[in-house]
């Protein structure tokens, strides 16, 4: 499967549980919407992906990925320490710049 640069890296740094690198894959501005919370800019999603990786111990195996001009769905399977892993999720992906600019997690 042939994936983005940043959307590679997103992968690489949650399945390393670095929450550093992983909030570098987004714009200054970046949104992210999770589990009915939203987190504003880098430091709010490094934040956010720490904490999670610390509670779920997540690891990311994409399954497909489908782009549509700036738009993009990376589903992938997810699977942690959280009730019901592993499960498959859907990142509805923003890109501006090469950089993440907006993420949803959905089911």
């Amino acid at each position: 499967m042939n994936l983005p640069a940043v959307v590679t890296r997103l992968v690489n740094a949650q399945n390393k549980y670095d929450s550093k690198a992983y909030a570098e894959c987004f714009t200054n501005t970046a949104i992210v919407h999770d589990e009915g919370k939203q987190y504003n800019g880098k430091e709010e999603i490094r934040q956010w992906i720490e904490e999670a990786n610390e509670k779920y111990k997540s690891l990311m195996k994409p399954l497909k990925y489908k782009e549509t001009a700036l738009k993009a769905v990376l589903t992938a399977e997810v699977s942690g320490t959280f009730p019901g892993s592993p499960i498959v999720l859907q990142f509805h992906l923003e890109l501006k710049d090469n950089l993440i600019d907006s993420l949803k997690v959905t089911p």
